[in-house]
């Protein structure tokens, strides 16, 4: 046993000193095998990346919310279906939370985008307005950096107060606190600043809320935004603890086509959207990046395979001699099998490690550029870039070693 690793062990160090003395013959062998596994790798780091953000992100669209809004978001494309949908109006809400009895709260929403903000002579343009009724903090997050969110009784009363999204509040104050309690004009109308939202940079999936949001109590923003000519509004419910999205989504159409009176023979005029139809949407679209990765990945293995096949033939034949006096000494079939196939598998094991540097200095480099997406390899990739050169070296290196290990001791040290 020891004689056996004291050969596999001369072994490895002559396959090192090959590799420092033939560096141009093995560095254009191994490209192809760090091609491979940069581009497999690369691929599965991005996706894993993308899709631990965009669920994070769904998370805090939350779960366990129905969307009810005029057009579905998986319509595909067939927008003439929808068009003469009416819109969800402020009115139902008394009897959404009187009908659904599986929801545990609701709130109504509109947007509308390109807004002015000043303050003093300072001002800022392209700001969104979000208007929000009760419940909203509920179902979407939201971080109060200084000051508080809406209390229940300027919702109710349509208080002229507004909470500043963090572009906002940066661009036209010097500190957070300095904010605080300002009276600003919104619209031509004057409103105070009661809370600021903490920085949530750009997100994969959106949201309602972002950094350049101003969000104000929907009957105040009734009398800047008529919602039902100028925006989308829409509702968002969510499913008491104990209640699942579907139970939630069958009680809600039953309730809205009775607010609608629609006949049974009619189709329903409202959509009821739910986070899990984008997010089956989205797990396809990774599968399609994931499967394109590894393909191109597979025809950068099968030449990196050939190229290490290559090298491993052209060492079996330099060390033609030297293969003769071990197995003249006594070196069995199996040891100089062993001896060179540990030899390809290095080879492979160093392209794979040369393939998984580029992409982790490739994380570095796009955690500089992207600060908000968050993009890391993976101990999971590691290991599975090294087990794929692992395999590819075998793979590789079995026929040469083989046939190495086939060769007649007296015919091998007589070759030149």
């Amino acid at each position: 046993m020891f004689s056996t690793l004291k050969i596999l062990w001369s072994s490895l160090k002559m396959a090192l000193q090959e590799l420092r003395v033939n560096k141009l013959r093995t560095s254009l062998s191994l490209l192809g095998i760090t091609i491979g596994i940069f581009c497999i790798i690369a691929v599965l780091t991005v996706t894993d990346s993308m899709e631990s953000n965009i669920r994070s992100d769904l998370k805090s669209l939350g779960t366990n919310v129905i969307y009810l809004q005029k057009w579905p978001w998986d319509g595909d494309g067939e927008w003439w279906k929808y068009i003469n949908r009416p819109q969800p109006k402020y009115s139902e809400m008394k009897q959404i939370k009187d009908k659904v009895a599986t929801s545990d709260a609701v709130t109504f929403v509109f947007s509308s985008g390109n807004q002015k903000i000043e303050y003093g002579i300072d001002y800022m343009e392209g700001a969104e307005m979000l208007a929000v009724t009760m419940d909203l903090e509920k179902m979407q997050s939201v971080d109060i950096a200084v000051g508080r969110y809406f209390s229940p009784a300027e919702l109710l009363q349509g208080a002229n107060v507004i909470v500043l999204g963090a572009n906002i509040w940066e661009g036209l104050f010097l500190t957070p606190e300095a904010a605080i309690g300002k009276v600003m004009r919104f619209a031509n109308r004057n409103c105070k600043v009661v809370g600021l939202l903490k920085k949530k940079g750009e997100s994969l999936m959106g949201g309602v809320i972002n950094d350049n949001t101003i969000i104000l109590p929907y009957l105040f923003a009734r009398t800047i935004v008529d919602e039902r000519r100028y925006a989308e509004p829409f509702y968002m419910v969510r499913a008491r603890p104990d209640v699942t999205v579907g139970q939630l989504k069958d009680d809600l159409t039953g309730a809205m086509r009775a607010i609608h009176r629609l006949k049974p023979t009619e189709e329903n005029d409202f959509a009821l959207n739910e986070i899990t139809t984008a997010q089956d949407e989205l797990e396809s679209i990774f599968g399609n990046i994931n499967l394109g990765g590894w393909i191109i990945a597979i025809f950068a293995l099968i030449v990196g395979g050939f190229g290490i096949a290559n090298i491993m033939f052209v060492t079996v034949k330099e060390r033609t001699n030297i293969i003769g006096l071990k197995k003249a000494i006594g070196a069995r079939p199996s040891i100089i099998l062993l001896e060179f196939l540990l030899e390809a598998i290095l080879l492979c094991m160093i392209g794979g490690a040369m393939g998984l540097l580029f992409v982790y200095a490739g994380t570095l480099i796009a955690g500089n550029f992207f600060s908000s997406f968050q993009i890391a390899l993976s101990s999971g990739n590691i290991i599975l870039g090294l087990t794929i050169s692992g395999i590819v070296g075998i793979i590789a290196g079995f026929i040469p070693a083989f046939s190495a290990s086939r060769l007649d001791p007296v015919v091998a040290i007589r070759s030149n």
